[in-house]
């Protein structure tokens, strides 16, 4: 068998030795959002379970509603620590309570639930006692705010490295490769190669869809997710000027109101002069949704300030059907109606990948796509993590010896182009290689403990 080159040994464990660092560290973390994330496919479904008592009503015979301003009325009536309602959702369909968005006078945050055909209270729901909210919660941000989201961001980062130098390792060098060993795990050749195999050949399988979750995740978050969207609207591809209907301040849509991640960054148009006007009814505002034609999943997010308009937004299981919406608040006039056939070619790749991502596009099947992601995930990961205590000497972590990157021009040039694209991922090159100088470099202990 011809031998590899010492060059291309010494690339090989320097690939390996940075996917052996990066998983170690990392893979707490990424354990915990494949685990968070494949609950959260089914969020629907959980949360129809375990609230169902807010979420479930009965229609009467003539199917007759309450307008929504009876609705909030006696919201207000039921519910006395009410200070403020702040959004309305129609019933989805004839089954559905109808939910109004409300602060407390505690400070809190909740919902309203409203039965549309009685007009009574179903109950209150507080934000923080929502199960899926703080999932996503631990799921999007580790529960920790800034902070957590770039820990998570910069952790999907360095998957994606992981991804990339993973399928360089296990590609097979083999003029003629066999089957079993690169796409079916051997299972007769004892257990040190069983694992090895149960770690790298899901993980060969599972890698396009893994990327694909990966960077559709990262769209959420507050460093990348941010410069992805400022880049599309700054190309031409994020909402376009025809949408105006007048002069649009810098205010956000994301600052005023849940939206699909294409309208976060729509600015809000201002409502008309408010001397001498009252503001329109919400009954008239949901007939403008009604008549407009939205997918009846939107949300009416009332104004914040006097020169605020109504914002309605609709973000459902299917891209096609997302929508923004701005209604001024005393005239009734439709300001600006942004709909996913208005988005930039970008923006609807986007669109249509969260809802992949979220498991909402294609149903069950796209659910069951993602539980098979994730599950493969934790399998890789544990996989991984019992091939390195199987064979870790006791004398270091049992990474391949340290070798200087600046002889591998391929591999450097690599490496800068994912510090380039993923910024964060460049930040903690330079701790790494901080830590190794002043650090590692100096001390014999840990020089030979890290093999360095």
């Amino acid at each position: 068998m011809k031998t590899d080159p010492p060059r291309s040994l010494k690339r090989y464990g320097t690939v390996w030795r940075w996917h052996f660092y990066a998983g170690l560290i990392i893979a707490p973390i990424l354990l915990l959002l494949a685990i968070t994330g494949g609950i959260y496919l089914f969020k629907g479904t959980i949360e129809a379970s375990i609230y169902s008592e807010y979420y479930d009503v009965r229609p009467n015979q003539d199917g007759v509603t309450y307008p929504p301003s009876e609705l909030i009325a006696n919201a207000l009536t039921a519910h006395e620590e009410i200070e403020t309602v702040t959004s309305y959702s129609p019933s989805e369909e004839a089954t559905r309570s109808v939910a109004i968005g409300a602060s407390f006078e505690d400070g809190a945050s909740g919902t309203v639930f409203m039965n549309p055909y009685t007009g009574e209270s179903l109950g209150v729901l507080l934000d923080q006692n929502r199960v899926m909210e703080r999932l996503i919660e631990l799921h999007s941000e580790l529960m920790l705010g800034t902070f957590g989201d770039r820990v998570v961001e910069l952790t999907a980062s360095w998957t994606i490295i992981l991804i990339a130098s993973g399928l360089y390792l296990w590609w097979p060098r083999r003029s003629k490769p066999t089957l079993y060993g690169v796409w079916l795990p051997r299972v007769r050749k004892g257990k040190r190669v069983l694992v090895r195999d149960l770690h790298a050949v899901p993980a060969a399988w599972l890698s396009i869809g893994l990327l694909f979750f990966v960077l559709t995740g990262m769209l959420w978050t507050g460093f990348w997710g941010n410069g992805v969207q400022h880049l599309a609207t700054s190309t031409g591809q994020g909402y376009p000027p025809s949408i105006w209907v007048g002069d649009a301040p810098q205010s956000l849509t994301e600052d005023v109101a849940e939206s699909a991640w294409a309208a976060q960054k729509l600015p809000v148009p201002l409502s008309g002069n408010a001397q001498g006007y009252e503001q329109v009814s919400i009954d008239d505002v949901v007939t403008t949704g009604l008549h407009r034609e939205l997918h009846p999943s939107y949300t009416v997010y009332f104004p914040r300030s006097e020169t605020g308009s109504f914002t309605l937004s609709a973000f459902p299981d299917q891209a096609r059907d997302e929508a923004t919406m701005y209604v001024d608040q005393y005239t009734g006039a439709v300001l600006a109606d942004y709909r996913y056939d208005d988005y930039g070619l970008v923006g609807k790749w986007m669109a249509t990948g969260i809802t992949i991502h979220k498991g909402l596009e294609f149903g069950l099947l796209n659910q069951l796509f993602g539980l098979l992601i994730c599950i493969g995930l934790v399998g890789i990961i544990v996989s991984g993590f019992f091939l390195w205590r199987r064979r870790k000497p006791q004398q270091h972590m049992g990474a391949p010896k340290a070798h200087s990157i600046r002889h591998n021009r391929a591999l450097l040039v690599i490496l800068l182009l994912f510090a380039v694209v993923f910024p964060l991922v460049a930040l903690s090159l330079l701790v790494v290689f901080l830590l190794d100088v002043f650090l590692i470099q100096k001390n014999k202990r840990l020089k030979a403990f890290f093999h360095a």
